[in-house]
């Protein structure tokens, strides 16, 4: 199911949820931000959705090239700030800011900061390639 969810990752007893991150490899911000995240040691497999191939289940290619989402293990999908939430649970020295940033009202905060933030993302593209 395709939701933008405000509830942080189950977590089964002594592990973190297995997390699958859907990111676009055509744009240079989230490349970076994707890089950033596996040097720190995320504990999530990373999917490029810019070839079409792989997008989670229910979003289509379109939607996730748009729009950060998340596919935990038991294949609930998150979006927008829900989703960097859940990333940041699995990333170390992170895992704070995704247990406060997953929860109301700073997901909603995130939510609303991430909807402003997604209008400038293709200015901010084109200022990255050059």
């Amino acid at each position: 199911m395709n939701r933008t969810d405000t509830h942080p990752l189950k977590d089964s007893p002594g592990r973190e949820a297995e997390l699958t991150v859907f990111y676009d490899a055509s744009c240079p911000l989230c490349r970076a931000e994707i890089g950033f995240y596996q040097r720190r040691g995320a504990e999530a497999r990373f999917v490029d959705v810019s070839e079409g191939l792989a997008a989670p289940d229910g979003v289509s290619c379109r939607q996730a090239m748009a729009r950060f989402h998340v596919q935990d293990g038991d294949g609930e999908v998150r979006s927008g700030a829900a989703a960097f939430a859940a990333l940041w649970r699995v990333t170390p020295g992170w895992r704070w800011l995704g247990r406060i940033g997953g929860v109301p009202p700073f997901v909603w905060i995130g939510e609303g900061l991430y909807r402003i933030f997604l209008p400038i993302r293709p200015s901010l593209q084109k200022l990255a390639r050059r």
